[in-house]
């Protein structure tokens, strides 16, 4: 360590060595730059940033305010000489391809000028000689140089003509440029790049000027066209800030030149100034900001606005210019042009996690943020040390950018530090950046090209020309076409008549030909019917004969018909006798039988009067007998005559039975010539009918062969049956499998919770019970939580969403539970949402919602909905369901407070899209949540005044925006009674966010009367006194400010 007069002048000489290097070797505007230190990179910023919804204000803060005072000899020196920086000075100070680094010093604000007031500034500011001074404590410090060095009173104006003219003018030279902001988060890179400063000419950023600059040299040459494009990178994903639905926008590289390009960017060709306002202020409305305790808006993606600059080239221009002409362009005569590209980046600022406060969503915002960054960082200390790879494929912003470090553009980079010695390492990374981009030289190209869209235009022109000539010259041969068409007509209709004539003749040979045929034909015929007519005469004379026999049997027939007449009287005759003498025999047996049946009747009697009186009447039984034997005999006598008459009955039966066939043979006889005739017709008839059976056998064969091949057709069907029986039951036993296997891992993940909350809970020994501490047991609980999200990530690669989303439908109640609880768990996780939301999840999820009336399935349904709602392509799908409806309805379904709480949590995410705002009240959601809130709930309440902060802050947006006009949505609910009544909550978050509410449509003139009616003016008085955030209190004095009525 030496003295502080060596450190003096040690300084002198620097400065005096600079200056002659800066007169001897570099242009006034673009002057080299000197690193006095080399430090080693500072540990990594974090990587998450918290949630936070106040408003950022987008003024600069005064210029007054100053912390940063520009360095002179006798200026405040530290006791011990100040250490040297052990890294060259840079050689290439005339290349106009290196990379131009400035530094600008953010003035001090409010809160600093109270915490650092006490101590020494961190930044020392030398602008003459274009040097920084760092201070690491009071006795030790480091110095570097860059090309310029802008103070805190440093004007916009002359920001941009140190940094950024140089590189527009390239542009509109033909070179390809890059301006870009890089710095902490808070220290004015926004300020500096992006302020619009419509009415104020003086705030006006880099963007604004450049584009000014641009368009003033395009209105005095016609041949120049301005485009431009607005990109946003937020967190890793590509939108356009010109068109908000194209919110994933692909890069693409040519193969060949190395050139990068967005084809699907929104490219608008700008007019004057005026429209440029226009499409900037669109752009920054669309761009993604958010409250932190570094910076009230702080901005969280990386905005890219690209300008097109295309000029045609002609004489006038290339004698103007010292660029080389190529041998190719003059020769050929076609038209050239010159395209470049401007790029001007306004990088978002890297964080840390404990200075900047971010929480929830932010932290992954933040996250992105610093990757990108540190890719970036990644590139350059690459490129800075000549290492012969250049990672810049790991970030989509290093891959928009490889222009700009390395490449073929103009670069000129301007990093932002701030003045508080509580960002020491943040100031260190940032200025280490630059010096390391000061080492990067790119290869400057002029991009001409033929103008083949001129040569097109003129080649058309041309064509124009050539084709009416050749019109023309088709009008005077019109005429002779004519008559040679006329000739050619006779000369057809002659040519026509005679291939007629040769047709006709041809024709006439072939019918000549076909008649001989035809006529040899017929005298076949007639041969073979001459033939037939012999063998009918041969049949005709044997039916003449066969005709006179049979009339000869008719006459013998006949004879013998009247002698077997005569017969067969006689035989009726002994007959008749025969059936009279049965019949008189048939009555005597029937009188015998009669008196045979009276014997017996009178016997019966008998034997009973013998029964009764069978002791003293036995002679009168042995008479009995006798008598009894006597008519029995009779009896038989009789029933022996009665046997015969019924023999010689049956003899006469078959003597007539003989005479009957007789009689029948003789009558067959006599029929034989009508059966012959009838013989003959059934002969026809059956030969018709074998014709129509060979007709229907061939129809029953052809419907045999569709019945087999109707047969075949089945069997097939049935095979295919089969088989899909047999899937279908592979694909049953599989989903079992996987229903098992998923309430396995279930109880498994269930259980390791328990197990690991249990061992965190179980005190170690009696000395160390008190000793858990209640980050460690966060820390247990974020593990535990980390091992569950690792086991469903797990589960659901290997069963996969759309099965888990099937057995939401299925009837076993434990199956439909299980299969929601792991789906909300997937739903906690953003990387899972998507592929939830496309495979149906979302309409599951509002189906069980709407039907289910289990407690447990309503509240973890519910939770899940909560989750997906903050993706806002979720959003839309839930509101298009109808969604906001039915959770509103929620409330009349169940009482339970977890349920609510997630009900009221999914609205909530819903109030902060600005699409959806007067959906949710025709919806009544916001009826809702005020009914919700009515419960008393502490978690439920936060909720609900969540939902209101974020409802009111897009409702009073569009109203600042003149999208929409008059008196607030929420206050048509009653809602601003209930913030009213509610803004003393002890719940800290809670209260934040309805005095966030309450200050958002305060903003509203529509509301004065509703607030003044309420007595909630002075609540608006409170919290600019008394509130705890100091953006809020700020907010609601602005408001009390700039509204007339409340203040009177």
């Amino acid at each position: 360590m030496t003295s502080s007069s060596n450190s003096s002048s040690t300084v002198r000489s620097s400065a005096k060595h600079a200056a002659e290097r800066i007169q001897q070797h570099l242009p006034p505007s673009n002057p080299a730059s000197l690193s006095s230190s080399s430090l080693n990179l500072p540990s990594k910023t974090s990587l998450v940033a918290p949630i936070n919804h106040s408003p950022r204000p987008k003024d600069r803060p005064s210029s007054t305010i100053s912390s940063v005072s520009a360095a002179s000899p006798s200026a405040r020196r530290s006791g011990t000489p100040v250490r040297r920086s052990q890294s060259k000075d840079f050689d290439d100070d005339n290349d106009p391809g290196r990379v131009r680094v400035s530094v600008r010093v953010r003035p001090r604000n409010g809160e600093e000028l109270k915490s650092d007031a006490d101590f020494a500034d961190l930044v020392e500011l030398q602008p003459e000689i274009k040097r920084l001074k760092l201070r690491k404590n009071n006795w030790n410090s480091e110095s570097y140089r860059f090309d310029e060095v802008f103070t805190d009173t440093a004007s916009q104006k002359r920001v941009y003509e140190g940094v950024a003219k140089p590189v527009v003018e390239g542009v509109l030279s033909g070179y390809n440029g890059t301006i870009m902001a890089y710095g902490q988060t808070g220290t004015g890179k926004t300020y500096t790049v992006g302020k619009i400063g419509k009415d104020d000419a003086a705030e006006r950023g880099i963007m604004v000027r450049a584009l000014e600059d641009i368009l003033a040299s395009a209105s005095s040459d016609s041949s120049v066209s301005v485009e431009i494009s607005f990109l946003q990178l937020y967190m890793e994903t590509i939108q356009d800030l010109l068109a908000p639905e194209k919110n994933n926008i692909s890069i693409n590289e040519d193969g060949k030149t190395g050139e990068v390009s967005v084809p699907g960017a929104t490219v608008v060709n700008i007019q004057d100034l005026d429209h440029f306002f226009q499409v900037l202020q669109v752009g920054e409305t669309n761009r993604h900001a958010a409250n932190t305790k570094m910076n009230t808006e702080s901005s969280r993606s990386h905005a890219i606005l690209t300008v097109y600059v295309r000029r045609a080239m002609n004489e006038k221009t290339e004698t103007g210019t010292k660029s080389p002409k190529p041998e190719s362009l003059g020769d050929r005569g076609i038209p050239r042009v010159r395209k470049s590209k401007l790029l001007i980046v306004d990088l978002a600022g890297s964080e840390r996690i404990n200075k900047s406060g971010t929480d929830g969503h932010l932290i992954e915002e933040a996250k992105f943020i610093n990757l990108s960054l540190t890719s970036l960082g990644k590139c350059i200390n690459a490129l800075a040390e000549g290492s012969s790879h250049i990672p810049t494929r790991d970030s989509k912003l290093t891959r928009l950018l490889r222009d700009s470090f390395g490449g073929s553009a103009r670069t000129s980079l301007i990093i932002t530090i701030g003045p508080s010695a509580r960002y020491h390492a943040e100031t260190t990374s940032t200025i280490m950046f630059g010096q390391r981009a000061m080492k990067i030289v790119n290869m400057v190209k002029l991009k001409e090209e033929f103008d083949y869209e001129s040569l097109c235009r003129k080649l058309e022109t041309q064509v124009d020309h050539l084709t009416a000539e050749v019109e023309r010259q088709t009008k005077l041969r019109n005429s002779e076409k004519h008559e040679l068409e006329k000739r050619l007509r006779e000369c057809e209709n002659t040519f026509a008549e005679a291939e007629k004539i040769t047709a006709r003749s041809k024709f006439l040979e072939k019918e000549n030909a076909r008649l001989e045929l035809r006529m040899k034909e017929l005298l076949k015929d007639l041969e073979m019917q001459k033939d037939q007519c012999d063998l009918m005469r041969d049949k005709a004379s044997q039916l003449e004969m066969n005709l006179k026999k049979t009339k000869q049997q008719q006459l013998e027939s006949s004879a013998y018909k009247e002698k077997l007449a005569d017969a067969s009287q006689v035989y009726e005759k002994k007959i008749a006798d025969l059936v009279q003498r049965v019949e008189d025999e048939q009555a005597r047996s029937t009188k015998a039988e009669h008196q045979l049946n009276e014997m017996k009747n009178v016997l019966s009697n008998q034997q009973k009067s013998i029964h009764e009186q069978e002791i003293g009447n036995y002679q009168y039984q042995r008479e009995l007998a006798e008598a009894t034997y006597t008519y029995e005999s009779k009896i038989a006598e009789l029933q022996k005559k009665l046997e015969d008459e019924h023999a010689r009955s049956n003899s006469a039966e078959e003597q007539l039975r003989q005479m009957k066939r007789i009689i029948s043979d003789r009558q067959v006889l006599s029929q034989e010539n009508e059966e012959t005739n009838e013989l003959r017709k059934k002969l026809e008839e059956l030969s018709q009918m074998y014709e129509s059976t060979v007709d229907e056998l061939q129809t029953v064969k052809l419907d045999y062969d569709d019945l087999l091949h109707q047969k075949e057709k089945l069997g097939e069907e049935v095979r295919d049956m089969k088989e899909r029986l047999l899937l279908e039951e592979k694909q049953r036993k599989e989903m079992e499998s996987e229903l098992s296997k998923l309430k396995k891992n279930l109880r498994e993940s269930e259980i390791g919770v328990e197990d690991k909350r249990v061992k965190e809970d179980l005190p170690k020994g009696p000395s160390e019970s008190g000793a858990l501490t209640s980050s460690q047991r966060a820390q247990g609980l974020k593990k535990s939580l980390s091992g569950q999200r690792a086991t469903m990530a797990r589960l659901c690669e290997e069963v996969g969403v759309q099965k888990i989303l099937h057995l939401i439908k299925s009837e076993d109640l434990e199956v439909q539970i299980q299969a929601v609880k792991v789906v909300a768990n997937l739903a906690a996780e953003e990387s899972n949402q998507v592929k939830i939301v496309e495979e149906g999840g979302v309409e599951a999820l509002l189906m069980l919602v709407q039907s289910s009336q289990n407690s447990t399935i309503l509240r973890v349904a519910s939770g899940a909905i909560a989750n997906l709602a903050m993706n806002e392509k979720s959003q839309d799908l839930i509101m298009n369901k109808g969604g906001a409806q039915l959770l509103a309805k929620m409330v009349t379904k169940t009482d339970d407070p977890q349920t609510l709480r997630m009900v009221a949590g999914a609205l909530a995410n819903l109030c902060g899209n600005e699409k959806f705002l007067k959906l949710l009240k025709e919806e009544e959601g916001i009826k809702g949540l005020l009914t919700m809130a009515q419960s008393g709930n502490i978690d439920i309440v936060a909720q609900v005044a969540r939902g209101m902060a974020n409802f009111a802050k897009c409702e009073t947006r569009e109203i600042m925006q003149g999208r929409r006009k008059g008196r607030s949505l929420l206050l048509e609910e009653g809602a601003l009674e209930w913030l009213t009544s509610n803004s003393h909550i002890e719940s800290a978050s809670t209260q934040r966010h309805i005095e966030l509410a309450l200050c958002h449509l305060a903003q509203n003139e529509a509301n004065a009367n509703d607030f003044k009616r309420t007595g909630s003016v002075t609540e608006i008085v409170r919290i600019s006194v008394e509130s705890s955030r100091d953006d809020i209190r700020s907010l609601a004095k602005k408001i009390l400010r700039s509204n007339p009525h409340f203040s009177s």
